[in-house]
């Protein structure tokens, strides 16, 4: 009967999945703005849907916004929520639109392992969208940090159109 015991207490302790070092893990519905994911499908283009509500990634050099240097702010594209400002744009050479800081209250992180180690991943504070990632190879002269985001993901607002 230990033996049966001490085996069950074993096989729990290895297959409980470990979602204490996960940070800001809400579900869609705990942040402000909340969809069903048919409401996501309705108003979202297919590749935004699968970036931002899949945590899908698009292809490098694809998006307008990497040669987006008019004075303005990144927004969120499912909900419009503020996220960067032109003037922490840095060319990272990666081929998508990389910042070196959000706006204050932008956006959340999260942590990925969909490649086999973890990632620190950027969502969108109010709506929990997938944007993209953080690495701390960003440009040394001001945070140190790459905020690498999905083109996709953000729409641009001139500050002349405010």
């Amino acid at each position: 009967m230990k033996k049966v015991f001490m085996s069950l207490v074993v096989m729990v302790i290895f297959s409980c999945n470990g979602n204490a070092q996960k940070k800001d893990s809400k579900s869609t519905s705990e942040y402000p703005v909340a969809k069903t994911e048919a409401e996501w499908k309705e108003i979202l283009t297919p590749q935004e849907y699968e970036v931002l509500r899949k945590a899908g990634t698009e292809r490098p050099f694809s998006s307008e916004l990497n040669n987006v240097k008019e004075l303005g702010t990144f927004v969120c594209a499912a909900c419009e929520n503020e996220l960067f400002k032109t003037e922490y744009k840095f060319e990272s050479g990666t081929g998508w639109p990389s910042f070196d800081r959000p706006i204050k209250g932008g956006v959340g992180y999260g942590s990925d392992t969909k490649l086999g180690f973890q990632r620190d991943e950027i969502h969108c504070a109010d709506c929990g969208g997938h944007l993209g990632h953080v690495f701390d190879d960003g440009p040394r002269a001001t945070t140190g940090k790459r905020y690498c985001m999905n083109g996709v993901a953000m729409d641009f607002i001139p500050d002349s159109k405010k």
